[in-house]
């Protein structure tokens, strides 16, 4: 996987979560409590459909799965850093990276609900909020494609050096996750190293409904 991310700029995991587990977080986007801010993408032209922060108070899968993931992508992100000849202090606890990001001033939960009908979609983008940023983070499929929806593919559009744009549709799997760039990826140049810009977003649902879990390693 760590290959297809310097490759490519994403990597797709094996099963995380299982059919139950997938549907339980599915099903808490209807509880409001559970989150600080919905965001209605038609209405600030991000897109069409619908997304949720949650609260710090985190399910147990969902923080769970950042901290099992935070050290496991540290040895990458720190990488690139170098390559790209970037700071790349990020600490070894996660706990003390997010002490960090609320020194600097982004103090709310970035962990993201999202649900999708048709004709939804998400616009290209990248998911900044402030000048604390860890270069990777994680998307879950909480639905099945092809079954519970079609259409709704994960897009990532890479603008490389001196070429055109290059994009790509991704498939994603009920309970597995897909690894990507927040802003990224170095890419071998002329004179070394170069950051080949990259963002995400989703295609249009053509029907059915798909939900995803999105995963953040730097505050908001």
């Amino acid at each position: 996987m760590a290959n297809d991310l310097g490759e490519q700029g994403y990597a797709l995991t094996g099963p995380l979560l299982n059919g139950e587990e997938c549907a339980g977080l599915a099903d808490l986007f209807d509880e409001t409590e559970r989150f600080r801010s919905t965001v209605d993408m038609a209405r600030h032209r991000f897109g069409s459909g619908r997304y949720r922060y949650f609260t710090h108070d985190l399910p147990e899968p969902v923080r769970a799965l950042r901290e099992a993931f935070y050290p496991r992508l540290l040895p990458i992100a720190r990488d690139w850093a170098d390559r790209l000849g970037r700071p790349g202090s990020w600490p070894d606890r996660f706990d003390e990276w997010l002490d960090r990001c609320h020194r600097a001033g982004q103090t709310q939960s970035s962990q993201i609900l999202l649900r999708y009908g048709p004709g939804d979609w998400n616009a290209l983008h990248r998911d900044l909020f402030g000048d604390m940023i860890f270069p990777l983070q994680v998307v879950v499929g909480l639905d099945v494609p092809g079954a519970d929806y079609t259409g709704g593919e994960f897009l990532m559009l890479e603008q490389r050096p001196r070429a055109q744009s290059r994009g790509t549709a991704i498939p994603l799997p009920q309970g597995h996750g897909l690894i990507f760039t927040t802003r990224d990826r170095p890419v071998r140049s002329t004179r070394g190293w170069s950051a080949a810009p990259m963002r995400h977003g989703v295609s249009t649902v053509r029907s059915g409904h798909r939900r995803t879990l999105g995963l953040v390693f730097h505050e908001a």
